[in-house]
């Protein structure tokens, strides 16, 4: 049974911050969230509101969840008496390993420390810590109160029951998580989304198909079924001997460059960003774009509903 009214501090109130701390919050967790700029402080609580009714909360539902979140000025004052410590800061080794410095400075020595990035290797970010044992990666998904998986990350340092202890806070939370046993660079998930995104790129890149067709067949084909079959799931499915048949035929196929795509870099190069700048793989108008956006989150949230059920 995970103890309701823990003391729950959220470095960062962007995207990941503020659904993680309102993720936290309607569990009945109380959240001291923090940012360095003024601007993310002042707005996080109208965006931690928005982002629950774009969820289908209701009144009640978000009153009750925003007594439970407190906006502190400093780290120090958000981490003073925390249990458990979840850092949401940008992409950058630095500034993160930094943010730990200070919060082991604050922090209770009870306190877990958990670092949320997609792909940095947490043995680095967590590698000057005085007491690394109480200390894991947590790799929420974006949006982070949207999408149920968090994978929970060990060290070599990595106290079992510390890891344990973060899995079933998360589980307490609603979400969906996974214990990642050894730190791998992009965990479980972006390892497997990334080996789909380079055939991707390798189909339009060496003139197979076009951009458009690549995401066509995703999206009414296999990516209708990921949801509720998992790929080992499926393998078992259709059988393992028509799976290894299969491999023997296109495996060697495939593309398996260790670097990037050159076509990638060139696009970048070109400054074609992506919907940020009007073109990437494909066009785009800003019409379009937030059309896709609201699509995923309206899928999203139906998803989640019909999963639950």
């Amino acid at each position: 049974m995970v103890a309701k009214k823990q003391q729950i501090a959220v470095i960062g109130a962007g995207l990941m911050g503020h659904g993680i701390a309102l993720t936290l919050a309607k569990a009945g967790q109380y959240v001291a969230i923090t940012d360095p700029f003024e601007e993310a402080r002042a707005s996080v609580v109208d965006r931690i509101l928005q982002s629950m009714e774009a969820m289908g909360d209701d009144e009640k539902t978000a009153a009750k969840a925003m007594k439970m979140i407190e906006v502190f000025n400093s780290t120090a004052g958000a981490v003073r008496q925390a249990d458990v410590v979840f850092e949401a800061a940008p992409e950058k080794l630095a500034l993160k390993q930094q943010i730990f410095a200070e919060v082991e400075q604050h922090a209770p020595d009870s306190c877990i420390l958990a670092s949320n990035t997609s792909v940095m290797p947490i043995t680095q970010i967590m590698s000057k810590l005085r007491l690394k044992n109480r200390a894991v990666g947590t790799h929420w998904w974006n949006p982070p109160h949207m999408i149920p998986l968090v994978e929970v990350v060990k060290t070599e340092w990595t106290d079992p029951t510390v890891a344990k202890t973060i899995f079933d806070l998360l589980a307490d939370a609603g979400k969906t998580p996974v214990m990642v046993e050894k730190d791998v660079p992009g965990f479980i998930g972006n390892r497997l989304q990334h080996a789909l995104w380079r055939e991707a790129v390798s189909l339009v890149e060496n003139g197979i198909c076009e951009a458009e067709d690549v995401d066509t067949v995703v999206k009414s084909c296999f990516g209708r079924r990921l949801a509720v079959l998992g790929p080992l799931e499926n393998a078992d499915l259709v059988g393992t001997d028509l799976t290894l048949d299969i491999h023997e035929n296109v495996l060697h196929d495939l593309e398996s460059r260790k670097g990037p795509s050159p076509y990638l870099a060139k696009l970048v190069e070109d400054g074609r960003l992506g919907m940020k700048s009007g073109e990437g793989f494909r066009k785009w108008t800003k019409e379009d774009a937030d059309a896709v956006r609201a699509r995923v989150a309206s899928h999203l949230n139906k998803l989640g509903t019909i999963l639950d059920d």
